[in-house]
């Protein structure tokens, strides 16, 4: 391949090694197609990955943008690139999307720019059983550099992770908290060359390469499609920032925050389910771990006329919740640990069932103790002074 020249201006040129040394003269061109198609087929799928257009200038950063609303069950999370159209010589914004996944147990390896022959090459993703290398690209959404954090198929479902996926727990039960790594906090878009992420493949991530692939499915293909043919996706139009970031046709209504930019993980609480007939209100879900349950609220603030008493209560009001915090976080571990059991045991989804049944008894009977604990303590309030009028002062 030949090198890219370096301009202030992005320069294609199209990998010929196949065709290269080939003349027209004494060959019909029903002969030179059928030793291309040949030559092809016989090609590994980790070199195809990469035959195509190699750029003098890597993309634009990736932008900050919101994740759609998860439409289901089986959806995963295939997040937002940068494509290049050779024909106007300009990158494109690819809208991130919810996608299902073409089999069960099936994984997204997202694309990524790599500095290679003196150019950036752009790397297909692919679906597989586990996620290879991706460039230790951050794209956001349990896409920190390595794996994907998003979610996990388990037993033939597939489980979200709600740190940093955005999800309807009234409608997607399949859920879990576990926080996610980031080896790469920023928002570069390449692997290599000058600025770009500084990272190689492991051994796990060299073994998913050589493993079963399928490519990009239809509904991946349609939506780079249609960014191609947006000007408006185009970086010399919208200089590294479109306006549309994540693909709008795969999310849900609603209006919440989702995380806000690559490598975040802080996310907002989903909204309450509309009611299914007029005026009947949506009933809440029994919490079935710890970090299901809503915050510990602080009481009202007490004013007795004692400022004493009433500081010593707040107090006591403060350690009481601290250490109810420090219970629920405990048993939230152990529930983590008695889940990561079951998945490196490949149980049975009567067994993970049964333990789930124990985790939300677990839950039950600990949101029930810490009730009680706040109603002891209650009780144990300053009580307001009686005044010269021989009425008490109300409690705010």
């Amino acid at each position: 391949m030949r090198a890219a020249s370096h301009s202030s201006q992005p320069r294609t040129y199209l990998d010929r090694r196949v065709t290269e040394g080939w003349s027209g003269k004494g060959i019909g061109m029903r002969t030179i197609r059928f030793l291309l198609a040949f030559l092809i087929l016989a090609i590994p799928a980790a070199s195809f990955a990469q035959i195509g257009v190699s750029i003098a200038i890597g993309p634009p950063e990736l932008p900050v943008y919101e994740q759609p609303i998860c439409p289901g069950d089986g959806y995963i999370w295939t997040p937002g690139y940068w494509g290049y159209d050779n024909s106007i010589s300009d990158y494109y914004w690819v809208p991130g999307a919810w996608v299902e996944a073409p089999e069960e147990g099936y994984l997204w390896t997202p694309g990524y720019w790599g500095w290679g022959d003196g150019g950036y090459l752009f790397n297909e993703g692919y679906w597989g059983l586990n996620v290879g290398f991706y460039g230790g690209i951050n794209y956001g959404f349990g896409y920190g550099g390595f794996g994907y954090g998003g979610g996990r198929w388990d037993h033939g479902h597939f489980f979200y992770n709600r740190a940093v996926s955005h999800i309807d727990e009234t409608r997607i039960h399949n859920v879990y908290n576990t926080r996610v790594e980031v080896t790469n906090n920023t928002h570069v878009s390449f692997n290599g060359g000058r600025g770009g992420v500084e990272a190689h493949a492991n051994a796990q991530e060299e073994a998913a390469a050589h493993e079963k692939h399928i490519p990009a499915v239809t509904a991946q293909t349609e939506r780079a499609q249609t960014a191609r043919a947006n000007p408006e996706a185009r970086a010399s139009v919208n200089h590294g920032k479109p306006e549309t970031a994540e693909a709008p046709k795969s999310a849900e209504p609603g209006e919440h925050p989702a995380e806000k930019a690559a490598g975040e993980t802080a996310k907002a609480p989903s909204e309450t389910a509309k009611p299914e007939a007029e005026g009947k209100a949506a009933e809440p879900k029994a919490a079935v771990h710890p970090n299901d349950e809503p915050a510990i609220a602080h009481p009202a603030a007490v004013d007795s006329g004692n400022a004493k008493a009433d500081k010593k209560y707040e107090k006591q009001q403060d350690k009481l919740i601290a250490n109810q915090n420090k219970e629920r976080q405990k048993l939230q571990e152990k529930q983590d640990a008695d889940h990561r059991q079951l998945t490196k045991q490949n149980a049975s989804d009567a067994r993970t069932q049964k333990v789930e049944q124990k985790h939300a008894q677990q839950t039950q009977q600990q949101t029930q103790r810490h009730a009680s604990q706040q109603q002891q303590m209650q009780s144990r309030a300053p009580q307001s002074r009686p005044s010269g009028g021989g009425g008490g002062r109300p409690r705010q």
